[in-house]
């Protein structure tokens, strides 16, 4: 497997259950994740916040605004159907444990996407960001295998990135 398929997941990682895996028919997973040096429930608080941003590259994926460098009051409120980085849906969600989302359809030219953000303890002052997605890649104008070979690669990029800035914020560096 390729770093754009799995990057910082263990073998054991990918194995888990997932809340997202059923969600996409025929999909593909892709798994992420990254350790963090805070509590399972701050480093959960901020996964909330990607309901107001997707704390990846801002000038490319949130309109050149910058993503809210403190917590803001109110997120970690969550309900199902809520929107999440504007083009997912809350699907499912357990209190300091997970947020699942599914691609809503603005985010249809990306195909089928159903994504699982895991928190999993590690101590009581740390924990992990583990990420599975489940993609079913879009068949544009019968460039399916290009999707498949593309898709992931920019995900990588992109996820990398907002992992890395929410294990900084969460850390509260």
């Amino acid at each position: 497997m390729s770093i754009a398929e799995v990057w910082g997941a263990t073998p054991a990682e990918c194995a888990l259950s997932f809340p997202c895996d059923g969600l996409v028919a025929n999909a593909d997973a892709l798994f992420r994740a990254i350790d963090v040096d805070a509590p399972a429930h701050v480093a959960f608080r901020w996964l909330c916040q990607l309901r107001a941003a997707p704390y990846s590259y801002d000038w490319l994926d949130n309109g050149g605004r910058r993503s809210p460098q403190t917590l803001t009051p109110g997120l970690d409120a969550l309900a199902v159907g809520q929107k999440v980085m504007r083009i997912f849906d809350l699907v499912a969600f357990e209190p300091d444990r997970h947020l699942t989302l599914r691609l809503n359809g603005e985010g249809g030219i990306f195909g089928d996407v159903a994504v699982t953000y895991l928190v999993v303890p590690r101590a009581a002052d740390c924990a992990r960001y583990v990420v599975k997605l489940c993609w079913r890649y879009p068949d544009m104008m019968g460039l399916g295998l290009i999707a498949r070979a593309l898709l992931p690669w920019g995900d990588f990029v992109m996820m990398r990135k907002q992992l890395l800035t929410l294990k900084v914020l969460a850390e509260g560096r």
